[in-house]
């Protein structure tokens, strides 16, 4: 099945959780010069005009980045700051939104001479877009399925691996896919550092994803979600976004908290973020 399309839901809440998650563990990894590999299993297009008819559809960016990108005069965190200026740097007019950067961009925009990126991308027309992208010559993109070509491509060549794991979950059997890509992974990276990102539906199947890195003998997982409203309050439709951090960075928790309280204002009255230690060390 191949008929999910992101610009559908560009920049919408689940994408700035989820990126500036991303964002703050890049940070953090940059402030070594060792080597990064990095991979991201499910590319997308990499960068989303806001005025697409798929994203104008259904206009999801305004429950999401638009609120935050008003704001963003006011913000005080330092990692929010730098997270909007690069933001901003995707923007061909500085002072419009106009455009979504998804995580190719993300990636590819603090790739250095030194690391390797790759991009993989199943679906035919998203990744032809995703050939059309801007990105720095040594990032390679990678038409195929994202789980089975990361186990292909370990050990990685580089010292140091930064997964991004986030699959549409179309189908209910890739939670359970992506807790065994998972684990294979951290078997020939042990110190690896695997972001994967889950949508909160109310038939709860993200549970089978949870259970099953608990059951792995995984050590160090953090759990952050952010939620639009409580569940059940809605029968249909993603009521929250979910990240998995495994050997996340020292002070990431801290970092994005502080970050965290500034946006969640912003999405929405019910709104709220919630961290905790899935499974400690």
């Amino acid at each position: 099945m191949l008929s999910y399309q992101h610009a559908y839901h560009a920049g919408n809440f689940a994408d700035v959780h989820k990126h500036l998650t991303l964002y703050a563990v890049i940070d953090y990894l940059l402030r070594k010069k060792t080597a990064i590999t990095y991979v991201d299993t499910h590319a997308g297009r990499g960068l989303y005009p806001l005025n697409a008819q798929e994203t104008q559809r259904l206009q999801e960016y305004r429950l999401g980045i638009w609120p935050v990108w008003q704001a963003r005069a006011g913000f005080s965190d330092e990692l929010l700051k730098a997270w909007q200026e690069a933001l901003t740097s995707a923007q061909p007019v500085s002072e419009s939104l106009t455009h979504y950067p998804g995580s190719p961009w993300w990636l590819g925009h603090s790739l250095r001479e030194q690391d390797h990126l790759r991009l993989f991308e199943l679906h035919p027309g998203e990744h032809e877009q995703l050939s059309t992208q801007g990105l720095p010559p040594h990032a390679q993109r990678v038409f195929g399925d994202g789980l089975s070509g990361l186990k292909a491509m370990l050990p990685a060549t580089s010292p140091r691996l930064c997964v991004l794991v986030d699959p549409s979950y179309e189908r209910k059997a890739e939670y359970q896919e992506v807790a065994e890509t998972v684990a294979y992974t951290l078997e020939k990276a042990r110190h690896g550092v695997v972001l994967i990102w889950y949508p909160l539906l109310p038939a709860g199947h993200h549970h089978t994803l949870l259970s099953s890195l608990k059951e792995s003998g995984i050590r160090k997982i953090w759990r952050s979600e952010l939620l639009l409203r409580e569940p059940g309050e809605q029968a249909h439709g993603m009521f929250g976004s979910g990240m998995l951090v495994i050997n996340p960075p020292w002070g990431l928790d801290n970092r994005l908290a502080a970050a965290m309280a500034e946006i969640t204002p912003l999405l929405g009255a019910d709104s709220r973020y919630q961290a905790d230690w899935w499974v400690g060390e």
